[in-house]
């Protein structure tokens, strides 16, 4: 199989061996000197600014968007969702669940966020303002920077979902003025899914400990009381977080953030130059680098997934709801190469020579 998704991707033979060793106890001085070698890696990637905290959640990136709602906003707050796609409306949704004030700016699929659509709301009396920087379902990549100074000078508490982002595009969260990242594990970190990271800049770590949530799971607080020693305040998913430390080294090893966003750069660039020649559109008017939409012009873009999924052993990513026939996303992320590009461009050639596309 050949994994072009965008989660869970290919993971390294060093991710894999770990994987495949038995999971040990974790409440053990050696397992909480892992935890916090993780949180160490994860801020320095981050671009995290001192004093800046990590909490590991046992749970998809999904739940930690939601701890985040749930722990840094209330009733009196007054949030602007950037919504672009299906995971701008999933925090749409959970302010709706957890009845925080917001409006939303709507782009279309794979819309660019231009300074004066989002000035459009400048001077509104908005507290805070949600945004996946890589809106995944359309592989648009939104100015975090431009967000940023926005946030300044609204006076915003600012949260990047970099899920899809961390890693495969520049993100500075000190520069930027982030106050809170999430990203997870199954992305850029190419480890198996099951936790997700939710990075605090020090004001945010101020709003968790200060918040009345009624959780006991999603408390963050308690999280990052228990990371002081290096441990959660539940069973966490000890397997996968080791198999992070591991790809956490890798990056490390390999250069760091920068080579790792430079490869998966390199990698998108590749790939779009290779199927330029062949019946597609893109999509996304400010591409990311993790992931490539694109609009097959003359066939069903779900039937080209299940195609080359059941007769050429390779995935792909397909969309759901209105974009289900419309639009499929080629991964960049993950334990891939060039050479994979090809097999892949190779393979839609031969659907074309065949009059499948």
């Amino acid at each position: 199989m050949l994994n072009f998704t965008v989660g869970p991707v290919m993971c390294s033979d060093a991710v894999c061996a770990v994987g495949g060793e038995q999971v040990p106890y974790f409440r053990t001085p050696e397992f909480s000197a892992l935890m916090l070698e993780n949180e160490q890696l994860m801020l320095k990637f981050a671009k995290a600014p001192q004093g800046s905290r990590v909490a590991f959640m046992t749970n998809s990136s999904t739940g930690s968007m939601e701890a985040t709602v749930m722990n840094c906003f209330t009733a009196a707050d007054k949030v602007l969702v950037i919504n672009g796609g299906s995971f701008g409306q999933r925090f749409t949704e959970l302010c709706e669940i957890h009845e925080i004030p917001h409006d939303v700016l709507r782009l279309n699929h794979g819309q660019k966020l231009t300074k004066e659509r989002l000035y459009e709301y400048d001077g509104k009396g908005y507290t805070g303002l949600l945004v996946n920087i890589d809106e995944t379902s359309t592989g648009v990549l939104y100015d975090a920077e431009m967000l940023g100074e926005f946030c300044r000078k609204n006076q915003m508490f600012y949260v990047c979902d970099c899920v899809s982002a961390f890693l495969a595009d520049p993100f500075d969260m000190a520069h930027c003025g982030a106050d809170v990242m999430i990203t997870g594990s199954q992305k850029v970190l190419a480890c198996p899914p099951g936790v997700s990271m939710i990075v605090l800049a020090p004001r945010a770590v101020d709003r968790v400990n200060n918040a009345n949530v009624k959780s006991m799971y999603f408390n963050l607080a308690d999280v990052l009381k228990n990371m002081e020693r290096g441990q959660t305040p539940f069973t966490p998913a000890v397997g996968i977080l080791r198999q992070m430390n591991a790809r956490l080294r890798e990056i490390e090893n390999a250069g760091g953030a920068d080579a790792e966003i430079a490869r998966v750069a390199a990698q998108a660039k590749d790939f779009r130059d290779k199927i330029s020649a062949l019946p597609f559109e893109f999509v996304s008017e400010s591409p990311a680098n993790g992931v490539t939409p694109v609009h097959p012009l003359h066939a069903d873009a779900y039937e080209i997934f299940m195609e080359l999924k059941d007769n050429y052993g390779i995935w792909i990513c397909p969309n759901g709801g209105d974009m289900k026939s419309t639009v499929f996303r080629v991964g960049h992320i993950g334990h891939l190469t060039h050479d994979d590009n090809t097999t892949l461009i190779n393979a839609l050639k031969d659907m074309q020579a065949k009059g499948k596309l």
